[in-house]
């Protein structure tokens, strides 16, 4: 294949990264649109200062971008048939807010991990200090990671896989077992 004909064929077609800013629009669109309604249905007078508002009218405006965010990025899951949690975090912000999360969690683990003179810059420590440093927050870090990543309940859902699988069995007009345990031995 000629590389024009390769090139014809691609054409018009939105890149991966295309299409997800587009979805990252539409989400921010959607958060935007959800915080202007808690004022327009009145639960924040139009005109109250950004400075003057309360915990619990931060809290409305809040909820109002997350949720008009999050609805959104389901829906593009759906349309994507991709899996609901993964399109939730892909933020597309760097640093990514849930790595950052994970370094935050790790901190005063890692701070009592070493004793440091940390008044001293960085590049007064000696080198072993910061291999050994280093390698420990990594360690701390992917350890972490994994319990982010292999969390039986997500943001889009707080039941586990097995209760979710359950629910769905009884739904159809199933039993309360998941398919697995169909495979349990009876004891007798």
């Amino acid at each position: 294949m000629s590389w024009r004909r390769k090139v014809r064929a691609d054409f018009g077609r939105p890149s991966a990264t295309a299409v997800e800013d587009v979805w990252q629009r539409r989400a921010t669109v959607a958060a935007i649109g959800a915080a202007r309604k808690v004022v327009e249905d009145g639960a924040i007078p139009s005109g109250t200062p950004i400075g003057r508002l309360g915990d619990v009218e931060w809290g409305w405006i809040i909820s109002a971008v997350l949720f008009g965010w999050i609805s959104t990025r389901a829906e593009q899951a759906i349309a994507e048939e991709i899996d609901t949690e993964l399109v939730v975090r892909m933020t597309g912000l760097d640093p990514d807010p849930w790595d950052a999360g994970v370094v935050a969690t790790i901190l005063p683990e890692l701070a009592e991990t070493f004793n440091i003179d940390w008044s001293l810059p960085l590049a007064q420590w000696p080198r072993e200090s910061m291999i050994n440093f280093l390698m420990t927050a990594t360690r701390l870090i992917r350890k972490a990671e994994i319990a982010r990543d292999h969390s039986h309940t997500g943001i889009t859902r707080q039941s586990s896989s097995a209760v979710i699988a359950r629910e769905a069995n009884a739904a159809a007009g199933g039993p309360l077992m998941t398919p697995g345990e169909f495979n349990d031995e009876i004891g007798f």
